[in-house]
């Protein structure tokens, strides 16, 4: 099989499952493109900012296209490109791109409220609580992998002691973006530009920032990058929206999307063929395809997070209802796109059936940097522009973790109607506590290091989908809106979840009982497991019992 056609295949698919069964659920659940949206009526300057589809689209993609979609189905590949292939389409069309679509379409209809404060609406204060606690977990176990991945990429110094200079390059660039996105910022909100004329500047603003940021490396430690990463965590979780995570966001959505593009010109013009058998076995290393496919091939087929970034963000810079199915859906989609590229790249990367040796970042890199090489950039740039591209996939996801898990820690803490907050409930409503007590909590989990944290945090994503899923199914039937694509889904990855956890566990309890159990590493992933079961019980027990009893209300009342 050549990856042309795979590629070929997968294009097809995305654009007529967008045009088709996008369009569908538009159709199906109506949108008014009359009405004022949140971003339009609650403007605060804040996190409620008004922005234009492309803009908040860059937003969306540049924060969900995190580490998932390239690492995920590089994995997966050991069981044969076929399942991995399926899985991204399937799951990227009627798992992944609904439930993020979903998302969005739910909050704009409820004053951009987030999936927390959706399901007290719809479910009850104890559901809200429960869900949000969830969500505030693993947000810590998100911004302690990717700030370890973020640490790791930019280190001045290699295992070996050599100078790392794409990683320094990549460093000093993304340094730049974030007081150039500020500046970026305030220039688009007072001068208000054209989309042509905003385009152009951002494309300017990129070169000058990769020139800079080129000839000015910058060598520090992982160590000092974790602080950096941290502190610029803080920044972006109170500074307004418009001033640095979205100007951020459409200036990095050029680099990965021509991440994208080049991926697939390359697939292109080189017509590779892939090296893997279409189907291994059920069963390769001791590991089983079911769960285990559907929990490595995360944010390319169905992510969680993805939820609280439609709901807790892009919500609240919709201009337009019309402009959701193009955030909501078709961000998903070009997710899901990079995912098969990257499947497509290690597959024909690979040798008798092996896959290369290196992490899956290292052989994606390898490969788009040789296919930059085919356009005609040197060696040394190409690297940096890889390096960079991969630095930003997880730069852009860990600001808008960063957010939301202030967020839902406040919202954790806000009192219901009729109720009033205490003083310890108003300090921890409080948005430079709440974001404080959220990274330093983070920070700790980080130091116990990026392979250690990623296991649980790939379930707790897919178990976070399955909650949201079902909490979206109710919704859907509250408001008298059909509700049935989503039953599927929400089903299957709540199985598939609830599985993978239960074996992580068994596997954490053996390590006991041989006696090589760590208490700071296994002891913190047992704990977490446990807690992450056990509220994902408690938030389906809640939510089940609305959607099979709740009282359906007219479609209207929820805005």
């Amino acid at each position: 099989m050549n990856g042309l056609t795979l590629v070929g295949i997968a294009i097809v698919v995305f654009v007529a499952a967008y045009a088709g069964y996008g369009r569908w659920l538009v159709k199906t659940w109506g949108i008014d493109p009359k009405a004022k949206t949140p971003a339009v009526q609650y403007e605060d300057g804040q996190d409620y900012a008004p922005a234009s589809r492309f803009t908040v689209f860059s937003h969306q993609f540049s924060s969900i296209t995190g580490a998932g979609p390239v690492t995920g189905p590089i994995i997966a590949a050991m069981f044969g490109w076929a399942p991995a292939l399926l899985w991204l389409l399937v799951g990227g069309v009627f798992f992944g791109a609904v439930q993020d679509f979903t998302a969005l379409y739910a909050s704009v209809k409820n004053k951009g409220k987030s999936m927390g404060m959706l399901i007290e609406q719809y479910v009850g204060k104890t559901g809200r609580r429960l869900f949000l606690l969830f969500c505030w977990l693993f947000t810590l176990l998100v911004l302690a992998a990717f700030a370890d991945i973020l640490a790791n990429t930019f280190q001045g110094m290699t295992k070996t002691g050599e100078l790392n200079v794409a990683g320094a390059q990549a460093a000093s660039i993304s340094m730049l973006y974030i007081v150039v996105a500020m500046g970026f910022g305030e220039y688009i909100r007072r001068f208000k530009p054209t989309g042509a004329v905003k385009f152009a500047v951002a494309i300017v603003l990129v070169v000058a920032m990769f020139a800079a940021g080129m000839h000015c490396p910058l060598y520090f430690d992982a160590d000092t990058w974790r602080y950096v990463t941290f502190g610029y965590c803080f920044i972006a979780s109170v500074l307004p929206m418009w001033l640095l995570m979205e100007p951020r966001d459409y200036l990095s959505s050029f680099l990965l999307l021509g991440m994208v593009f080049g991926g697939v010109v390359g697939v292109l013009v080189a017509n590779p063929t892939l090296n893997m058998p279409a189907f291994v076995g059920f069963e390769v290393n001791g590991q089983s395809m079911f769960p285990i496919l559907f929990i490595t091939i995360a944010c390319g087929a169905v992510s969680g997070f993805h939820s609280l970034v439609s709901s807790g963000t892009s919500s609240k810079a919709v201009e337009s209802e019309r402009d959701m199915l193009c955030v909501g859906y078709g961000a998903m989609l070009v997710e899901s796109l990079l995912g098969v590229v990257a499947l497509v790249i290690a597959c024909a990367a690979a040798s008798n059936g092996v896959l290369p040796k290196g992490t899956p970042f290292q052989i994606f890199g390898n490969a788009v940097g040789g296919f930059f090489q085919m356009f005609g950039l040197p060696v040394s740039v190409s690297t940096c522009v890889v390096t960079m591209c991969v630095s930003a996939l997880a730069m852009t996801t860990i600001d808008s973790v960063a957010r939301i898990g202030r967020m839902s820690f406040q919202e954790l803490f806000t009192p219901s109607e009729g109720e009033t907050a205490g003083p310890a409930a108003s300090l921890c409503m409080n948005t430079y506590f709440s974001t404080t007590i959220t990274l330093v909590l983070a920070f700790l989990l980080c130091k116990a290091g990026y392979m250690n944290i990623w296991p649980l945090f790939g379930a707790g994503n897919q178990l976070l989908s399955a909650l949201v899923l079902i909490s979206l199914a109710v919704f859907l039937r509250t408001t008298g809106r059909k509700g049935w694509m989503l039953y599927v889904p929400m089903t299957f990855m709540f199985i598939v979840t609830m599985t993978a956890l239960v074996m992580s566990v068994v596997g954490i309890v053996t390590k006991l009982q041989a006696g090589t159990f760590v208490v700071m590493v296994d002891g913190l992933q047992l704990v977490l497991a446990l807690a992450l079961m056990t509220l994902a019980v408690l938030v389906v027990k809640h939510c089940g019992k609305e959607l099979i009893c709740g009282k359906e209300q007219s479609p209207q009342t929820e805005w």
